[in-house]
């Protein structure tokens, strides 16, 4: 059965020329899994947010958008509301009552529900997602996967025909990401709902994936079963083949006939295939730090580092140690609840510890001003970027930063060129900041802490919403900042990313780090906390953290055995 059907739909946003939104025509039939990607701006949200009239933006549209065979706009606001369930991107920005268990009941209440049935859609929704252990908690005490799964079994449990996500996992680590997909597909395939999303997360979605299709500038470039459409990426060489699973890069540079590998599982039988009869190459020994960086400054330092939200609460912080020297390039990993954000504000002074020692270029940062500490050179990304946003345009935003930096004109024109040209603004500067999707509202947010001309950068989650082609963007730019002597402290869930650009990396859990070291050895040496391709190459080279490695370990080993 058909659900959906868009024809020729061009979509333009308020005092822009170019649509973000150009001559869409795509049929969705029911039951389908499809995964919509493409890079930051490509109109993916956009998109999405045309499928429910609740949430469609403000602009000039044509076209035309059939649900079930009916004119979308057509549906009243009662079956929208129960029809068409629609995830946001931040758990928090969905939740609406302070309990799990009301929250599972409100959509109920306000479809007018009675009591009776009310009660048994909760108790169905709570058992099918597991929620038995925290049914009766604050939202307040759910971490941020807790909180996404709280939104989909609230919005399952009005029993719509349509599931649409929007970069759901944005904001989950790895483990818990992975967990709320596998949910998402257990819904699709046991009741049958038709799951349209976007995502970054290719690695983890394709394999649950019927279809992909592929956004560039508001255009299809492509659509079609996930294989088929990787490949017609490569052969495009178009950007977005970068944001493919790790085994079809690795198989794409290796010459061989067998059939491409989608999935980690499915890549580690494709390398045994490879090497069979064959030695495998012997992997490099890891490379040693060099000793000059042990001589460097420290330039942040947590001793004994104690911390609590409320005076009777549990410790968020506990008995925290941390130091990172000037220059380094230093990543902490870890899961969603676990303190590493309430670390980052203790950094930046805005949160102080009730017991240790917290020290930023050789000072209490919670003793300073915020324009002093701005002024010493520390600058904080924080994981929310529209709380940078406070005028009404891109560029009236950049130059709020630089408002009192004592500059002229002309030379605040030279530093916002700059980092406009560094971020790719240029065709954002006229939008207001939200409007723009969570790839560019992050570059946005970069570019105005850049203007900072930061000595020490502090990142919570910096690559939230960016698609692979702008995380090799970023990472470019973070590391040319660090050869530059900045030093970065990153506090992320993207394990592909610390792994490539980390020069140190830490685990932190319960409060604090549990285990720190070069990155290289640090992936390496864990199991779920890695990268894809060590997970699909360890049997082999258990040293081999990025693609490129078991790409070129596969390259010697067939020149060592050629046929």
């Amino acid at each position: 059965m058909e659900i959906y059907h868009l024809q020729d739909i061009s979509f333009t946003f308020p005092e822009q020329e170019r649509p973000a939104l150009a001559d869409v025509t795509l049929t969705i039939t029911g039951g389908q899994f499809v995964t919509i990607c493409g890079q930051s701006g490509s109109g993916k949200s956009t998109l999405l947010r045309h499928l429910k009239p609740a949430l469609t933006p403000h602009g000039r549209r044509t076209g035309s958008i059939a649900y079930q065979g009916q004119p979308l706009d057509k549906l009243d606001v009662r079956a929208q509301a129960a029809d068409i369930g629609f995830v946001l991107q931040s758990p928090d920005n969905q939740i609406v009552t302070d309990k799990v268990w009301h929250e599972l009941a409100f959509g109920l209440e306000s479809l007018g529900l009675n009591t009776a049935a009310i009660r048994l859609r909760v108790a169905e929704m709570a058992s099918f997602f597991g929620m038995q252990a925290w049914f009766h908690k604050s939202v307040g005490e759910l971490s941020g996967g807790q909180k996404q799964l709280l939104n989909l079994a609230s919005i399952m449990a009005m029993q719509p025909s349509v599931l649409i996500l929007d970069e759901p996992t944005s904001q989950l680590d790895p483990i818990a990401a992975v967990e709320f997909l596998e949910t998402v597909s257990k819904i699709n395939r046991e009741l049958g709902t038709t799951i349209i999303m976007t995502e970054h997360r290719l690695e983890e979605v394709l394999p649950l994936t019927d279809r992909l299709v592929v956004l560039d500038r508001g255009k299809i470039v492509a659509d079609g079963p996930p294989a088929e459409v990787a490949d017609r990426m490569r052969e495009l060489r178009h950007p977005m083949h970068a944001a493919m699973p790790t085994p079809l890069h690795i198989y794409a540079g290796v010459p061989n006939a067998l059939k491409p590998p989608l999935t980690v599982k499915e890549g580690r039988q494709w390398l045994d295939e490879l090497l069979r009869g064959k030695a495998p190459a012997a992997a490099p020994a890891p490379a040693e730090p060099p000793s000059v960086a042990l001589q460097r400054p420290t330039v942040i330092q947590v001793r004994d580092a104690w911390f609590r939200y409320e005076r009777d609460g549990a410790d968020v912080i506990k008995d925290l140690a941390l130091e990172v020297r000037e220059g380094e390039f230093a990543c902490i990993v870890g899961g969603n609840g676990t303190g590493k954000t309430t670390m980052l504000s203790l950094l930046s002074g805005e949160l102080q510890p009730y017991r240790g020692k917290v020290q930023v270029l050789g000072h209490n940062p919670a003793k300073r001003s915020a324009r002093s500490l701005f002024e010493r050179g520390l600058a904080i990304l924080p994981q929310n970027p529209t709380s940078l946003f406070v005028q009404k345009t891109v560029e009236q935003d950049l130059y709020e930063m630089l408002s009192e930096s004592g500059l002229t004109m002309e030379e605040k024109r030279r530093s916002l060129a700059e980092v406009v040209q560094l971020a790719e603004l240029d065709d954002l500067l006229c939008r207001h900041p939200y409007d723009l999707s969570g790839g560019e509202q992050q570059r946005a947010a970069l570019a105005k802490v850049l203007l900072l001309n930061p000595r020490i950068l502090l990142l919570d989650e910096p690559t939230k919403g960016l698609d692979a082609f702008y995380k090799a963007k970023l990472g470019g730019i973070l590391s040319k900042l660090h050869e530059n002597g900045v030093t970065i402290l990153l506090v992320s869930h993207d394990i592909e990313f610390c792994a490539r650009y980390g020069e140190r990396c830490a685990m932190f859990f319960d409060g604090s780090v549990v285990t720190a070291g070069p990155a290289a050895a640090f992936f390496a040496g864990n199991r779920f906390y890695t990268t894809a391709a060590n997970r699909m190459a360890r049997h082999l080279w258990p040293s081999a953290v990025l693609s490129e490695e078991v790409r070129d370990l596969c390259q010697q080993s067939l020149r060592l055995h050629p046929v």
